[in-house]
């Protein structure tokens, strides 16, 4: 199935009302709405993505659970690669990685169950940042890097271990963690040096104003002039690497294995994935 097929059906649901959804304001139906809109030009629609934004997420449609049950089956729903289930169908760590069961509601809702065992989100709750989010959408770092590099290198390892010790700003940070975030091929080989991206809290130059070249950079974290400094984007979490965005990046790929750094990280059911978890991640 092409990736786009899948967001077609649903489309072509909702414009003919099979999708259900309740009554609007004013006693109009969720077609009547649509069509008071388009006729007051205020939809205007390019690509499956900007489709799927006004006549799905930004209506609240109701995502049944059988449209994320054929994600998970189905080549290409997020992007180039395998289904889902080809890699996660069984709680068994022995025959699905990381005993991640995709196959069904019930093994979607727990999650992983290899040690660490873990849920991949939080019902009813933005799954952006969750593990669901992360490996739908972060690129692995630096840019490019595959799936089969290590991610246990003694370079993430010093990452790791400086962000559990509480990422002091110590002899350890200045001689032997920070020159990693500076140093060329640090973390995979012939990879740019972290700084060549995130050097400044300006963008343009650097990417996201995240700037990696001292320690104050770093704490600040990402988007701060967009956002406000006080409400930066935490990229350390002292003591808690799992939940740091710098550890995230260099440690979790990005799925399906192999998929492009340059794919849609906002892929139209992507978002679709999202909003279901969001209204509760329902079974029916």
């Amino acid at each position: 199935m092409k990736p786009g097929i899948g967001v077609a059906l649903v489309l072509g649901a909702a414009m003919t009302g099979l999708v259900g959804g309740s009554a609007l304001a004013q006693g109009q139906s969720l077609s009547q709405q649509l069509s008071a809109d388009i006729a007051a030009g205020k939809i205007s629609i390019e690509g499956d993505d900007a489709a799927v934004n006004e006549l799905i997420l930004k209506r609240n449609i109701p995502i049944p659970y059988s449209y994320i049950d054929t994600l998970m089956h189905v080549p290409n729903a997020f992007g180039p690669g395998p289904a889902c289930v080809v890699c996660h169908s069984s709680n068994d760590p022995a025959e699905s990685y990381r005993g991640l069961d995709l196959s069904t509601c019930e093994g979607i809702r727990l999650g992983s169950t290899e040690e660490p065992a873990r849920p991949i989100f939080v019902v009813g709750q933005d799954p952006k940042r969750e593990i669901l989010g992360r490996r739908l959408r972060n690129n692995r770092m630096p840019l490019g890097v595959e799936f089969n590099v290590p991610t246990d290198s003694p370079a993430i390892l010093a990452v790791e271990a400086w962000i559990r010790s509480g990422a002091p700003n110590d002899k350890n940070f200045t001689d032997n963690v920070l020159p990693l975030f500076t140093t060329e091929s640090a973390f995979a080989p012939d990879t740019p040096a972290c700084t060549d991206c995130h050097m400044s809290n300006q963008e343009p130059p650097s990417f996201h104003e995240l700037d990696m070249s001292s320690y104050e950079g770093i704490m600040l974290g990402a988007d701060s002039i967009a956002k406000g400094v006080d409400n930066a984007t935490k990229v350390i979490i002292p003591g808690e690497p799992e939940r740091s965005g710098v550890w995230q990046h260099l440690a979790e790929n990005r799925m399906p294995p192999g998929i492009s750094p340059f794919e849609n990280r906002d892929h139209a059911n992507t978002q679709i994935m999202f909003a279901w978890v969001k209204q509760g991640a329902l079974c029916n």
